[in-house]
């Protein structure tokens, strides 16, 4: 017969029998006539220290891997079994609670899946209805073919590669794809069925086009002839493509009847030009005369002047258009020169103007007097805030005074 042995979970009574205490009360968990009660309890404690390494290693997974909740629940179970049913001598109790706390955690964890999952399966939908809507656009608007076809391409790629969501809208949203890839290939294959046909008319209103322009080629109506050909161009552009074959040829027509005449022209200009270069070097002189004028110092005398020098200017005749806007500028500017001079000498001898700079000069006086007493009353109180404003609205007086006496200034 062995005696027995106690510890704070369980005991070993007098004929070998091994308890473990629980909150419930005692319970058996095996018998022990081999040796010493203290061996007992060292050999039903590591049964206990195996559950506590399982728990461990569960807890550990959940909480440091991506462990499914529906795995850890099973885990669970299973080791809430083994410890209601242990042959193990431990805090048996303390291991429960553990399991309900770990099961807790695997409470939150599910909900934060299902939360992800469905925060992934919306964002699926949102995509998905992104793609069908870039699809039916593409299928209703895109002119571009092979962009179009990759584009439609890639955006079925994109919708394999994204979460599956109901199959109610799955399949609703996968037949609006599949109808607009349907209608893009079937709009292509409508345009490049009609594309021949086009070009073919391109053909017949480029060829008219060579033929009026190679009939005004020769013509000498310089104005009326350039217009033409501008017109022509603009036509040019609206016809759209022939067939590759023949455009290059008919644009090479048709440039080349283009060149024929502007050359003409351009030889013609030069000639003209030359002619004028006579006219131009009187021009030079005047206005070598004319600068003379400034700086502008007796305004009727210079606008006489002016006006004598704009005579000879008319009666020198036109210049080459090389020259032109070189010599209209720098009569331009001594035009202007005068203008100003005559503008300024009329608001100085405004009498009007120069009454309101005399009003505006004393009524900034007489402010500024008020305020200079206004600024030594509040020294002499020593009320410093409207020392300060006093201050301050002297200074922005007194700028004003300067600027308008020296616009009175400008009517002596």
């Amino acid at each position: 017969m062995v005696s027995s042995a106690t510890d704070p979970h369980g005991r070993v009574d007098e004929d070998g029998t091994v308890y473990v205490k629980t909150a419930a009360g005692e319970r058996v968990v095996g018998s022990w006539q081999a040796g010493a009660p203290e061996e007992a309890l060292a050999y039903f404690k590591r049964k206990y220290d195996a559950l506590v390494t399982e728990i461990e290693l569960l807890e550990q997974r959940v909480r440091t891997t991506d462990l499914p909740p529906a795995q850890a629940d099973q885990g669970i179970a299973r080791l809430r079994e083994a410890v209601t049913g242990a042959h193990a001598v431990g805090d048996l109790d303390a291991l429960a609670a553990r399991l309900d706390a770990l099961g807790e955690l695997v409470g939150k964890r599910r909900e934060e899946v299902r939360v992800q999952r469905e925060h992934a399966r919306h964002e699926a939908r949102e995509t998905k209805e992104r793609i069908v809507a870039e699809a039916e656009r593409i299928a209703a608007e895109e002119t571009h073919w092979k962009n179009g076809g990759e584009r439609l391409r890639l955006l079925v790629e994109e919708w394999k590669a994204a979460e599956r969501i109901d199959r109610p809208t799955e399949t609703a949203l996968w037949k609006r794809l599949s109808s607009a890839r349907n209608a893009f290939t079937k709009r292509r294959k409508v345009y490049f069925a009609s594309l021949e046909d086009q070009r073919e008319q391109a053909r017949v209103e480029k060829e008219r086009l060579v033929a009026e322009a190679e009939a005004i080629s020769g013509s000498t109506d310089w104005g009326d002839t350039a217009a033409a050909y501008r017109d022509l161009m603009r036509r040019w552009k609206n016809a759209g493509r022939a067939g590759r074959d023949v455009e290059e040829d008919l644009w090479t027509r048709f440039k080349g009847a283009q060149d024929t005449f502007f050359a003409a022209r351009a030889a013609a200009f030069a000639e003209r030009d030359d002619e004028l270069r006579g006219n131009a070097e009187v021009k030079e002189q005047i206005l070598v005369d004319a600068e003379r004028i400034l700086p502008v110092k007796d305004v009727r005398q210079a606008r006489q002047a002016l006006r004598t020098v704009q005579e000879r200017w008319e009666a020198a005749g036109p210049v080459p258009r090389d020259s032109r806007d070189r010599l209209e500028g720098r009569l331009r500017k001594i035009e202007e020169t005068v203008r100003s001079a005559e503008e300024a000498e009329w608001r100085r001898t405004n009498p009007e103007a120069r009454a309101r700079a005399e009003a505006t000069v004393g009524q900034l006086r007489s402010s500024i007097e008020q305020l200079e007493k206004r600024l030594a009353k509040a020294r002499d109180a020593g009320r410093d805030k409207d020392v300060k404003d006093a201050e301050e609205a002297l200074t922005a007086r007194r700028a004003w005074l300067e600027e308008a006496e020296r616009t009175l200034a400008e009517f002596s």
